[in-house]
Formats: C-alpha cells, structure tokens, sequence
C-alpha cells in the first residue's frame, strides 16, 4: 500500500471498513494470510520503547478519511495509517469516563468502575506502569477522574507532570483555556488555545526527557462539544457554538497529531518510539457524517456499533506493520497489555487484567486474537440516555443479556433481533458460547461510590 496514492488508498479500503467495519468486520486480514515469522508472541517490545498514546474525545470510526469518511479531511492520519497498523474492528465504551477507566487500567468496567467522573481509588494504571519501570511519565488533555476527591489524581495514577482541564477547576477547554498545570491553577490565557497549549506542554516533556524512556498520554479535549471556531476558522475569536465547527474540530485535531509525529521524528525516536491514536466512544448524536457507503449517524452513549467502534491506527517506524490492515477483534482492555508489552514491562499477576496484547498484529504479524470480547456497560447516570446493559460481540454476531441477539454483519443499527427460527445452526452454537461468557459474569457487579 506504501505505493498507493491517497484517493487509491481509499478505494482500496473502504469496502472492508466503513461498510463492513460499521457492521462487524467479518473479512480476512492481510496477516491472517501469512504466517509470523514465529509463533512465540515475545520478542516484538523492547526495554525502554518509548510511548505515547492519544485518544481524542467523541469521535466514532467515520471520523477519518482513512477509514471512508467524504465530510472531514485528515490527511496527516491517512499517511500515518499508510506508514503503520491500521485496526479495523476496535470498540471502546459507550461513553467517556467508562472508556477513560478502562483503557487506563485494562480492566472490563464490572471490576471497578465506580461513578462517572471518577477513577476508583487504589486502581493501578499505565501511568503507575510506566513510573515503576523507570520511565518518564506525562499527561495533558481532559482529565475528568478526580470527582471531587472521590478518585484519584494524575500523581496517583503515576504522572509526574501533567497540563489538565476538568482536574480541580473547569472553565474552557478551548479559546482563553484554565487548566491545572502540574497543581496550579491558570485561569483564562486569553488568545490562546487549549488544545495547542496542552499539545505544547507535550511536546516540550519529550523534548526534555528525549535521553530517557518516556510514557506521554494525550487524551485530547477535541472534537467533544462546545463546537467553537478554531484558531484555523475565520471566526476564530467569536462566541458561536454550532456544529458545524465539528468538521473545524477534527482537521485540527488531524494537525495536532501531526504535531507529535513531526516532534518525535525531530527528536531522531521514531524508531523507538510507538504511536497509537484512538478514541474514547462514537460520535455525538447531533452529527452526520457522509461516508464512501453510508451517512451515519452519530450514536455516542448506544450500544450499538456506533457508540463504540472507533478508529485505532498504530505508527512504529521500522517495526515491520508497513500499511497493515487487521480485522481482528480489539476493545480498550486490550490496549495497557499491549503498550506493556511495547516496552517489556512484566505485569503484575495481582492486577487482574482483562486484556490481552496485541502488538504482534502491530508489527504486521498474527497474534493472539480474540473470537469475541465481553462489555459492560453502566454509566451510572440517566438510565434513558445511558442505557445498563452487558453484551458479548464477535466479529458478526453479538448477544446481550437480555437475550437479544443480532447480526452485526446485516443490522447496523441493531434494529431486528433474529428470532430462533432466524438463526443457523453455527450462528447457535455461537450464541450459546456468548452466553456462557455471560453467565460467567452474571453475579458480578461493579462497585459503587455511593454505597
């Protein structure tokens, strides 16, 4: 795919993703095809593997150019996609803090999501990971763990330095940004914008800390709403928000992750360095977005694939994974083992993690991967727009507690639930599978702040 122009990229993928990939990607891999070089899955990471991990916030699958989407253009992750790992079938949490708690602790929700706004207290993170093996460790963007005291800090989870909205004070997260800056408190810098600040703050930690393995997390406060004008829009300094500033929202977001590959490539890590970008849930329900099959409806907060399934693309240069497309099965349980594994951090047995790694599929190879993956789901607010439900999914089928089974592949927005009659014989011997998965969580129950 290296050879491809840009428009022929599209082409080339976009049957297997927008079109299959918002129903269930059920196709064959290119590393499926090809057998690893072996099938011993050590040997990928390397001690003091530098990472950085950006995960913007609502923004579902459709939202890049890569992945078919003809409303935003994004052509700094496209080429990043062409040089790496791009992950067709990656689901996180119906909605924010639910997917911020699990990516950061590897853990499925049931086992200790507490409250929204909250990070459970003693929950250990990637952040505490990569602190206690030496490395240098950051976090800039929207933080929205602390609750009030009620969850924990960015020091708690292993930050040395950290640049945060929503942590200890909230007012705009963009033009005249307050922020936490590693604990003091900046009120309204007026002409500036948020995002560029909490991406500076970034890039400047790399900079200083280039001679030692460094973990950066970014979780990036665009394109959530309010929808104002950027610093690229001729209304830039206008109090509107309208959404049509979403489509302003992802360009930018585009540049900025730029920005890090740029910062990472001047520092002479690429090499050294691994790249992930992601997002934390589906698009806002306000927004439409026209794809090269479909115009798709935001779903953020459903549980249905439009509320979870994100993009997932992965950048280490020389690493093998050149243009590499994966359909397998990922969710956000997946992604602490797999940057461990990046840097061959042992993990502890006592943490109890759900996931598993996936950085051979990274490198272009085959790996451990998953026929299904459980989710729960309970936000713990207004039920009406944050639904409590459980579900186990596969690459087609998917089977939720209530017994409502659908054809992912077929029904998109989980309209039809098949009837027994509706459904063949392989199909039932995968139902009963999900079920026992289900079963096998059914008396386990999430703890809660307020008991």
């Amino acid at each position: 795919m290296s050879n491809l122009n840009r428009r022929n990229f599209l082409k080339t993928v976009s049957a297997a993703t927008v079109g299959a990939g918002l129903g269930g990607v059920n196709g064959i891999t290119k590393a499926s095809t090809r057998t690893a070089d072996t099938q011993n899955l050590t040997g990928y990471g390397k001690k003091g593997t530098n990472v950085v991990l950006i995960m913007v916030d609502d923004m579902g699958y459709e939202g890049l150019s890569c992945y078919g989407s003809l409303s935003y253009d994004t052509p700094y992750l496209d080429s990043l996609a062409e040089r790496g790992a791009r992950f067709l079938d990656c689901h996180s949490q119906p909605s924010c803090t639910p997917s911020r708690v699990k990516i950061m602790t590897g853990k499925y929700n049931l086992r200790n999501y507490v409250s929204f706004g909250v990070l459970k207290q003693g929950e250990k993170t990637f952040g505490n990971l990569f602190k206690e093996n030496g490395y240098a460790t950051a976090v800039a963007g929207k933080w929205q763990l602390y609750g009030g005291g009620d969850g924990q800090s960015p020091e708690d989870t292993g930050f040395d330095e950290y640049c945060l909205w929503a942590y200890n004070h909230r007012g705009s997260r963009y033009r005249d940004p307050s922020f936490n800056r590693n604990g003091e408190i900046v009120r309204e810098v007026k002409g500036k914008y948020g995002p560029d600040m909490f991406s500076d703050f970034l890039c400047d930690f790399m900079e200083r800390k280039k001679d030692q393995p460094f973990f950066v997390y970014y979780p990036m406060c665009l394109p959530h709403g309010p929808f104002e004008p950027t610093p690229d829009c001729p209304e830039w300094g206008q109090d509107i928000n309208d959404a049509k500033f979403y489509k302003a929202y992802i360009e930018y977001m585009d540049k900025l992750v730029h920005k890090f590959e740029k910062k990472i490539e001047e520092l002479g890590l690429a090499e050294n360095t691994l790249l992930m970008f992601t997002s934390d849930n589906g698009t806002p329900r306000r927004i439409t977005t026209k794809t090269d099959r479909r115009v798709v409806q935001g779903r953020k907060a459903h549980t249905c694939n439009g509320g979870t399934h994100v993009p997932l693309i992965t950048y280490w240069k020389n690493h093998g994974g050149y243009g590499h497309e994966c359909a397998d099965l990922i969710d956000f349980s997946d992604i602490l083992p797999t940057l461990a594994d990046a840097a061959n951090i042992d993990i502890p047995n006592s943490l109890q993690l759900d996931g598993r790694s996936f950085l051979p599929q990274i490198c272009g190879n085959v790996g451990n991967r998953k026929d299904y993956f459980f989710v729960y789901s309970n936000p713990k607010q207004d039920r009406d727009r944050w639904p409590y439900r459980r579900w186990v999914r596969g690459s087609r089928f998917k089977l939720y507690n209530d017994g409502e089974f659908y054809d992912i592949q077929h029904d998109i927005l989980e309209d039809n639930p098949l009837k027994d009659y509706e459904v063949a014989e392989h199909a039932k011997r995968l139902k009963a599978k999900y079920q026992s998965v289900l079963d096998r969580y059914a008396d386990i129950e999430s703890p809660d702040l307020n008991k």
